[in-house]
């Protein structure tokens, strides 16, 4: 752990030449994961990070070092090495260390380091059995990681608190062959929680199953015609596209030095009236909550758009200093090697009023993307590319049958305000997403949402 007199003096000696903010942060992380190829048990592995960083702002600038070496004299040997490469004339004194305590938003029960390989292997094996059952799926994957992260943080606001974050997952891959082309489902549950996951949430062979039949679907699926087309896009993971195409642009990162097409919209309707989203780090053992931030800031349940309104952006310590507003809880890392910087939590749209059946019934002829895939984004255009995982062509309102290569194509801004229907079932899904502090657990969600128009791609 991080012993509060040994912080102090790392605080002062990182503000001894003239910086007006310091930070260390100190972590120690035990990670252990298990591999399965097609029922063989590929690897056993275990792993443990420690080591710390220490921050130095003076005004916009900032800088951070890192080090494994979490002696006394180690810190402070990286505090100097921060403090040397900002210097003014000014100097102060961090303000003395006081534990700030929290309610725990996010117990566990078992903790997964204490749970033998044997038993996690089980578990995989309930995932893989499901796959073997089908004849098309011809190779199939099962993943099992575990973290047990602890971090210490303090900073010359006289802050010093800890926090305990244990995550736990499986991922589920099936390839579904006909000799000459490949189709794959995957799913990938897990929480901020410990091993008891698998008595609570997740169910192996009910995510294998889904896993398996998507991929033999797509493998009979025709070619996805290409066009601009309305589109009814599932709930759960399909929450991915606000991820992508929208919640990047409102993270400060980009906002703040106006690299973000919604820089200076505050107040300004960006989205459907329909339209309601929020970040919310707050929800107890999801995959993307936190008790504190990477900061020490209380983590918070932030309204990003309201009824089509901007309302909030996504702010950390430095770019709060930039935009003048208050931090938001958002600050992210993927470990002490990174500095923080905004990132999103647990991303979603809110549950809106429309049925889910009549969104299909009502939208004529388009496409129906029960499942998407990944994608990329320009936050500073909102330009984006996704792929289809499962994708139905709708034909007078009803689903005819499912197409393969399917991808969406366009732009944040005009997606948003396209939206014209947002079903009442919100559910999430997880996934690891990347940015400039590295890579960092994000739920996504949504209900079922209708987009007017939107360009199709097709294979």
């Amino acid at each position: 752990m991080l012993d509060k007199r040994i912080a102090q003096d790392v605080i002062d000696c990182a503000l001894s030449t003239g910086g007006d903010f310091a930070e260390i942060f100190y972590e120690d992380r035990l990670n252990n994961g298990v591999s399965m190829l097609s029922g063989k048990v590929e690897s056993v592995n275990s792993t443990r990070l420690h080591g710390a960083g220490v921050r130095v702002y003076l005004g916009f600038q900032g800088v951070y070092v890192y080090t494994n070496d979490t002696s006394r004299e180690g810190l402070l040997a990286c505090a100097r090495r921060a403090a040397s490469a900002l210097r003014s004339d000014a100097r102060i004194h961090g303000k003395p260390l006081a534990a700030f305590d929290y309610v725990d938003n996010n117990p566990y029960a078992i903790l997964p380091s204490q749970v033998k390989a044997a038993r996690k292997i089980e578990k995989m094996r309930a995932a893989q059995a499901v796959m073997a059952d089908y004849p098309e799926i011809v190779q199939s994957s099962v993943r099992y990681n575990d973290s047990e992260q602890r971090v210490w943080i303090a900073n010359s606001d006289g802050l010093y608190t800890t926090d305990t974050r244990v995550y736990t997952r499986m991922y589920i891959t099936a390839i579904a062959s006909n000799g000459t082309e490949n189709q794959t489902g995957s799913e990938g549950p897990g929480a901020l929680q410990g091993f008891e996951i698998f008595d609570q949430r997740i169910d192996p062979a009910a995510y294998a199953k889904k896993a398996a039949e998507r991929a033999v679907t797509m493998l009979h699926a025709p070619v996805c015609p290409a066009g601009a087309m309305p589109v009814c896009i599932d709930n759960g993971f399909g929450g991915v596209i606000f991820h992508e195409a929208c919640g990047h642009s409102l993270e400060a990162t980009s906002v703040a030095i106006g690299a973000s097409e919604f820089s200076g919209k505050l107040g300004q309707q960006i989205a459907a009236p329909c339209v309601t989203a929020l970040d919310d780090g707050t929800i107890p053992n999801e995959w993307g909550s936190e008790n504190v931030d990477d900061e020490g800031t209380p983590t918070t349940k932030l309204v990003l758009i309201e009824n089509g309104i901007l309302k909030n952006y996504m702010i950390d310590r430095l770019n709060s200093r930039r935009m003048q507003m208050p931090v938001t809880g958002s600050a992210r890392r993927q470990d002490y090697s990174y500095a923080p910087t905004s990132r999103m939590r647990n991303t979603y749209i809110a549950a809106g009023n429309d049925d889910e059946a009549e969104m299909i019934a009502t939208m004529g002829d388009g496409l129906y993307a029960k499942s998407m895939g990944g994608g990329s984004v320009n936050p500073a255009t909102g330009e984006f590319n996704f792929a289809v995982q499962e994708a139905y062509i709708v034909k007078d309102g009803k689903i005819d049958h499912p197409v393969r290569g399917a991808s969406l194509i366009g732009r944040g801004s005009e997606l948003l305000t396209r939206i014209d229907r947002v079903g009442k079932n919100m559910q999430m899904a997880q996934g690891m997403c990347g940015s400039l502090s590295g890579s960092v657990p994000t739920n996504v969600g949504q209900p079922m949402i209708r987009v007017s128009s939107i360009t199709v791609g097709g294979c």
